[in-house]
């Protein structure tokens, strides 16, 4: 069965109500991942993304990466 996503954004949570540090969410394709991640931005600096097995290039796109990738 093929995944249904190969992209993911992750992203800290707001101090306070949070039940873990970090929220993932996953996305069919770069370009929902990137309106993802330009949201996040608005709320939090630390947003990171990525490529999930077994998609192929694998990508990982650190916060301090993100900016730059949004651009691409």
């Amino acid at each position: 069965m093929k995944s249904q996503g190969t992209w993911y954004v992750s992203f800290e949570l707001p101090p306070g109500k949070r039940t873990s540090a970090r929220a993932t969410e996953t996305f069919r394709n770069e370009r929902g991942a990137k309106k993802f991640a330009r949201a996040k931005l608005v709320d939090t600096p630390n947003v990171t993304a990525g490529t999930l097995n077994p998609h192929l290039p694998k990508r990982t796109i650190a916060a301090t990466q993100i900016l730059e990738w949004l651009e691409e």
